[in-house]
């Protein structure tokens, strides 16, 4: 009888979430090789999941010409269990030439040398859809979180936008070098002057018809200073849009790796509320068999009775948190409309090898906003240098060279071509402007001062940034060992606890409370390594330049 028991309980505690960290390093942060969070094979489909969370009336309806609606047709609907595509795979697409859709059967987590048609941006961006079937989720690609980075690196309009800046501002760089080379333009005019004059009794008219033509260059010496700053200016706006683009690129690994993580959360507790609404559901029909029997009561079954029904509510939240996660991740990627994401196992991201006063220094010295305000600095100086170069003397040189000829003229005058040559140079200095000039300059000085407050400001902010980010890294390093010692506390007590209640000495109410800890045990292990992620993403971004702070790209261990 005790053996039987004994494996009816296994059978019960098919969810195993064993993830321990350990052997904290001198200098910072350290963790063994990653584990999956699934654990002695017994992962929960997410297909079953939703349909089970289904009331029994409620049909699950197959989208006609989707990839699920035929027994032969290896495409995936939503929900069901992801096959990744590989980067040589082929895909199929679907009826009326629509999109193409994921087709695969060998599971990978590698990259696309070039990622296929589906998920990459709309060609046209001004593309709205105007019926239901082209925003109709037709498959579900999995990826891994290089691959999603990789991705939102090509696609992120953002990111697009930020290049375009950057394009634009080296043009007018290149408009402000140009001011220091010659100028040359060339003239040429045709003009009819007809003249009229009296005397010997009569009056006389001449018409003549001359053209002209004129080649001048001139050149700025640039005494007043003003080119010169402009030019700097101009470079200073270069290097604050690089800046730009490198923080807008961060901003989008961070974004897109937190909801990479938010995804992968909310199928973990999918996976877990599944879980617990199973064990509740055998609970339930164990209860219901007792009371048949005469050896149970009405009010233990009431109360498995509750606890399925908050289980499967439970449950149901979870799978539309994963629903709207996945849609979020593809709209970072900014991928086409009728592909929904997937993510792979859950598993640690890796450890910081630096400690707290090297990860401060390190964001000092690396982030991209304490220099762009520095840059700033410059730029307001050189703007400041362009506005006082309005009242101060300007030296330039020209030469010019002119011919004119005579066409046709009445009087009978010959034909002829004059032609002439000058040189010189012509200086311009603005005596009194009113004061304009010192004004614009001061709001230059105050624009100044006013980025060495932001630099300061900066500065403690990224501190602070990076403390919050590594005190919660060390915190939930140590979470992950505690509540690793948690489930299996869990689960021995839910053992013990079916035991006692098939022994008759225990109650229905231990074995209800025994569950509802494992679950919450399980859960507080998936949040700990996952808010574990976060933070080292965060540390990551906080000190910035950083892609893989170990060196190494974490692996899923598969029991």
């Amino acid at each position: 009888m005790v053996p039987m028991l004994y494996s009816y309980c296994r059978c019960l505690l098919s969810l195993s979430l064993g993830i321990t960290l350990s052997s904290w390093a001198a200098a910072g942060l350290a963790a063994p090789a990653p584990r999956a969070l699934a654990g002695d094979g017994s992962e929960i489909n997410v297909s079953q999941a939703e349909t089970e969370a289904l009331e029994p009336s409620d049909p699950v309806v197959v989208p006609e010409g989707s990839p699920a609606a035929g027994a032969t047709e290896p495409g995936l609907e939503p929900g069901e269990e992801a096959q990744p595509l590989g980067a040589g795979e082929t895909t199929s697409s679907s009826p009326g030439n629509g999109p193409l859709i994921p087709q695969s059967d060998r599971p990978t987590d590698q990259g696309f040398v070039t990622p296929p048609d589906y998920l990459t941006p709309t060609p046209n961006p001004l593309l709205v859809p105007t019926r239901p079937e082209e925003v109709e989720i037709l498959g579900t690609q999995p990826l891994s979180l290089e691959t999603a980075l990789d991705l939102a690196y090509r696609n992120s309009e953002t990111l697009r936008a930020a290049q375009l800046q950057l394009e634009r501002s080296q043009a007018g760089l290149r408009a402000q070098q140009a001011t220091q080379l010659p100028t040359v333009d060339l003239g040429a005019d045709v003009q009819t002057s007809n003249q009229s004059s009296s005397g010997g009794g009569g009056t006389f008219d001449s018409t003549s018809t001359t053209a002209g033509a004129t080649l001048r260059t001139d050149y700025d010496l640039g005494l007043s200073g003003e080119r010169s700053a402009r030019i700097r200016a101009a470079e200073r706006q270069v290097r604050i849009t690089e800046l730009q683009v490198e923080q807008t690129r961060e901003e989008l690994r961070l974004n897109t790796t937190t909801d990479y993580y938010a995804v992968q959360e909310a199928i973990e507790q999918i996976r877990i509320n599944q879980a617990f609404l199973d064990a509740a559901e055998r609970n339930l029909r164990d209860t219901q068999l007792r009371e048949e029997v005469g050896v149970g009561t009405r009010f233990d079954v009431l109360q498995a009775e509750v606890q399925v029904a908050n289980a499967r509510q439970t449950l149901t939240q979870a799978i539309s948190q994963r629903q709207i996660s996945q849609r979020q991740l593809a709209r970072r990627l900014n991928i086409q409309p009728s592909i929904d994401l997937t993510t792979l196992a859950v598993n640690i991201a890796g450890a910081w090898p630096l400690s707290l006063e090297e990860s401060i220094v390190l964001a000092f010295q690396n982030r991209a906003e304490l220099e762009q305000f520095l840059v700033e600095r410059e730029l307001n100086d050189a703007q400041r240098q362009a506005s006082l170069a309005a009242v101060r003397p300007n030296l330039g040189v020209f030469a010019q060279y002119g011919a004119q000829s005579l066409l046709t003229s009445s009087s009978g005058a010959s034909s002829s071509i004059d032609d002439g040559f000058s040189v010189g140079a012509q200086l311009n200095w603005r005596l009194f402007d009113g004061g304009a000039a010192r004004a614009i300059a001061a709001q230059s000085e105050i624009d100044i001062e006013t980025d060495e407050s932001e630099f300061e400001n900066a500065r403690n902010d990224i501190r602070v940034q990076v403390e919050e980010a590594y005190y919660t890294l060390v915190s939930n390093q140590s979470n992950i060992d505690t509540a690793s010692v948690a489930v299996n506390q869990a689960e021995e007590a839910l053992e013990l606890a079916n035991l006692r209640f098939n022994a008759g000495v225990g109650t229905q109410l231990e074995v209800i409370n025994a569950i509802r800890d494992l679950t919450e045990a399980q859960g507080n292990l998936v949040t700990a390594v996952l808010e574990y992620n976060r933070a080292l993403a965060r540390l990551e971004r906080s000190v910035s330049n950083l892609d893989t702070p170990t060196g190494d790209t974490p692996e899923t261990v598969e029991e």
